[in-house]
């Protein structure tokens, strides 16, 4: 531990690695097998599958448990057009034009990735086809900013000089953050999408992040539904989410919820890509 904050191994960061792969490789089975007609409930039970195949657990199925709220009864939260965050899976059926949220959390030999990414289900609004690219890009844009010796601070800037730099106004979600990760899937330090440089914990080697922005069509309220879990837009706008979890090596930035780890879209950014060796 350093300042509160766990420090990982290069052993158990590779763990952390196959649990990303695990996420990134289920997440994209699912926005492949999303489609118009098909209900949120069998895109988790896809993700179900997923896990079971890859021989890991989730990290999100009953999560909760013991803190006052039900235990969250899915391996995936799903949320569609006004859900931000935490959307149940049920028998919600996809429509043409729905603006979906995939969040996905997996476990491996007790080490966690977390990850999202938003599609459009059918014919897209070119309004939700921009926030998605934005909520996107801002969220690389956090990772990239993220250096040794640098601070979580420099994170958070970056993602909001970003959206602010936009010509449409976007309603950057304040309420939930991004969040250090490992052998628990929520850990500190938190990672705020809004902030300033310099500020925050400081960036060590062996820290491990979920960036996470969330991003609105409209304001930044939010109201939690009464399942208790399910959060919306107070004034019903899209919104939309997207999240990897990541490290810094001394070598750069290692994406380990992302496929390639990161290097396609880091390289284009001029961000150094610094994998650990297996």
């Amino acid at each position: 531990m350093a300042g509160g904050i766990e420090v990982k191994t290069p052993e158990q960061i590779l763990v952390m690695r196959r649990a990303g792969l695990v996420v990134a490789r289920t997440l994209a089975t699912l926005r492949d097998a999303a489609r118009v007609g098909l209900t949120t409930g069998e895109l988790d039970q896809l993700a179900r599958e997923q896990l079971a195949a890859q021989g890991a657990t989730s990290s999100f199925l009953h999560y909760g448990a013991g803190y006052g709220v039900p235990p969250f009864p899915a391996v995936t939260c799903i949320s569609v057009n006004d859900e931000i965050v935490h959307g149940i899976p049920g028998e919600r059926v996809l429509a043409d034009g729905d603006l979906v949220s995939v969040d996905f959390g997996a476990i491996v030999d007790g080490w966690h990735g977390d990850s999202a990414l938003s599609f459009i289900v059918g014919e897209p609004r070119p309004h939700d086809v921009q926030l998605s690219e934005v909520t996107r890009q801002s969220m690389w844009r956090g990772v990239c900013a993220a250096r040794l010796g640098g601070r979580i601070g420099d994170i958070s800037a970056a993602v909001e000089g970003f959206v602010k730099t936009q010509r449409r106004r976007y309603g950057i979600v304040r309420e939930f953050t991004g969040h250090g990760i490992g052998s628990a899937m929520h850990q500190a330090p938190d990672v705020p999408n809004h902030g300033k440089r310099g500020r925050g914990a400081l960036i060590v080697p062996g820290m491990c992040l979920a960036i996470e922005p969330m991003l609105t069509l409209g304001g930044e309220a939010t109201v939690t539904l009464d399942d208790d879990w399910t959060v919306v837009t107070l004034d019903h706008s899209r919104a939309c989410h997207w999240e990897h979890t990541m490290t810094v090596t001394k070598n750069g930035l290692w994406v380990l919820t992302a496929e390639d780890g990161g290097e396609a879209e880091l390289t284009a950014l001029g961000a150094p890509f610094g994998p650990l060796a297996d």
